[in-house]
């Protein structure tokens, strides 16, 4: 996942269709929604339904050419999970209408997606990180409305991106170099993987890249227009999320770092349960990074239309609730706080004899289960077994890409014999897969998706190319998603009978590996999905 130069693709689109392995993608995908929109139910069905004709599955399975509509332009930045002109069908309680609600069966379209007039191949990896098409993402809300904190500007044809934001708006870099002072362990390959929840434009995550700290940059679609599409765009790991009343599609002890730049999260409203959702995802000895209010409240309350009395009540508050988590004030200067999260239980253990809020979560629920699975207002305490979980133990990047985690024994047959076997599978695989596709490996692809992944093996073999992978596990397989955490990469959970959380032409490369087979016992060839490959 290096960066590499290179010159920007400028053609047009109509000039760039050939027949590729690329294409071949797409007619394999587009075929597979056709066929997906066609069998795809919401309900889960039973292989011992007796209404099913069991000849059906023995038959010889027929292929006819399909032929898709185009959907109006009104579409191009369709995203049917997070469709705006379906939020009034929603509550608005703790923002429920900026969650994930598909359409039902017969809302789904079964059309081709169009790109906006005039649009244009995205420029390439590296030179996308700091500018791209202004045609190909053509808003100009944040442009207009932030503008002082310079997140981006148009010149002509292009969004340039200087890499400020609402607490950074003299560089990106000179606040990311402010952080490292407080958290050295981001030097040293300590920290790998890091959240930012309401990313802005993603320059955080994008200034982490070269810095060996991967992120996933998360934002809901809202009145800011855009920023994932702008993320994705520039090559930048990002997708589409709100903490609202579901939990992230992450399972527990993920990352190694989250962040919140004046993020407007209401941390320590409704029990806290979004900072026990961030205690949920977060690895033990992580590290949650907060600038804005009601850090430094003495220097800078009288510019956030409050008083000094309440901004430190707001703060005291906020110490008070990470403290019954297990959280510790790590470092703080000026505008920038970090707190960390307990290495070990023994916290824990404290906190059962205690009555403080919040409480330990004993319901019974899987802590890793992150699929339309509500907020809890509990704390989960990190499984004692896994001896070696703890960022403190984790081994440092890039060793910990090769090492097998703890974690590996929670899949049936799952050992360190079998995860090295999958990295020498992969390693031979991609050999195999830039002889066919010789532009793998260069900067022409940049986002890429492996939509079944187990270990993370396929985003491992590609981790010297200038390309980030988006490590997908079913959200009805076995939980693996950790195991790829643990080894400083990144993904998402996800059901692919419904869209991926993302815009329209946002991947170069869909990768998909044993995903029919694996899903074989839901009956259908189940694609609901709206990415594009450009």
């Amino acid at each position: 996942m290096k960066g590499h130069s290179g010159k920007g693709a400028v053609r047009s689109v109509k000039n760039s269709l050939k027949i590729s392995p690329i294409f071949i993608f797409v007619t394999i995908c587009g075929f597979a929604f056709y066929l997906g929109k066609l069998f795809c139910s919401e309900n889960k069905i039973s292989l011992n339904d007796s209404k099913i004709d069991k000849d059906v599955f023995i038959a010889p399975l027929r292929i006819t050419p399909v032929e898709f509509p185009e959907c109006g332009m009104e579409y191009q930045d369709y995203t049917p999970c997070t469709d705006p002109k379906r939020w009034k069908k929603y509550g608005r309680y703790r923002l429920r209408f900026m969650e994930r609600h598909c359409p039902g069966i017969n809302e789904r379209k079964a059309c081709l997606i169009p790109p906006p007039d005039w649009y244009k191949l995205p420029i390439k990896w590296p030179e996308s990180r700091n500018q791209c098409w202004y045609r190909n993402v053509p808003y100009d809300w944040i442009n207009k409305e932030k503008s002082n904190q310079h997140w981006l500007k148009k010149e002509g044809e292009l969004f340039i991106f200087p890499g400020g934001g609402t607490m950074f708006p003299n560089g990106v870099a000179e606040y990311v170099n402010l952080i490292i002072d407080l958290i050295p362990g981001m030097k040293d390959g300590s920290v790998r993987t890091a959240i930012d929840t309401g990313c802005g434009v993603a320059s955080w995550g994008g200034d982490l890249l070269d810095r060996g700290v991967l992120t996933i940059s998360l934002a809901p679609r809202d009145n800011h227009q855009a920023q994932v599409q702008f993320a994705l765009e520039r090559g930048i790991p990002a997708i589409l999320g709100i903490l609202s009343t579901n939990r992230l599609p992450f399972p527990e002890n993920s990352f190694d770092m989250a962040h919140c730049s004046r993020c407007l999260i209401p941390w320590t409203e409704f029990g806290g349960i979004y900072l026990l959702e961030i205690h949920r995802i977060l690895r033990p000895g992580g590290f949650w990074v907060l600038s804005g209010p009601p850090v430094n409240y003495e220097n800078r309350w009288h510019g956030w239309n409050t008083t000094i009395a309440e901004q430190k009540s707001n703060l005291d508050d906020l110490n008070k609730l990470l403290n019954s988590m297990c959280f510790k004030l790590y470092a703080q200067k000026d505008d920038i706080a970090v707190w960390k999260k307990a290495s070990d239980n023994s916290c824990y253990d404290e906190l059962i004899k205690s009555v403080d809020y919040p409480e330990i979560c004993n319901d019974g629920t899987d802590p890793d289960a992150a699929w339309y699975e509500p907020l809890r207002r509990c704390i989960s305490v990190p499984n004692p077994k896994y001896k070696k979980i703890s960022l403190d133990s984790t081994p440092k990047w890039p060793a910990r890409l090769h090492i097998a985690p703890e974690r590996v024994s929670i899949i049936p047959g799952g050992n360190t014999g079998t995860f090295n076997h999958d990295n020498i599978k992969w390693t031979s695989r991609l050999e195999h897969y830039k002889n066919l596709l010789p532009a793998l490996g260069s900067n022409s692809i940049r986002n890429v998706m492996d939509m079944n992944t187990l270990y993370g093996g396929f985003a491992a073999a590609l981790i010297d190319d200038p390309v980030w992978v988006m490590n997908v596990v079913s959200s009805y397989g076995s939980q693996t998603l950790g195991i790829v955490y643990d080894r400083g990469l990144i993904g998402t959970n996800h059901d692919w009978c419904e869209a991926f959380s993302t815009y329209p032409r946002t991947y170069d490369l869909l990768h998909v590996d044993g995903l029919f087979t694996k899903e074989s016992h839901r009956h259908v060839l189940f694609f609901y999905t709206l990415l594009l490959i450009n």
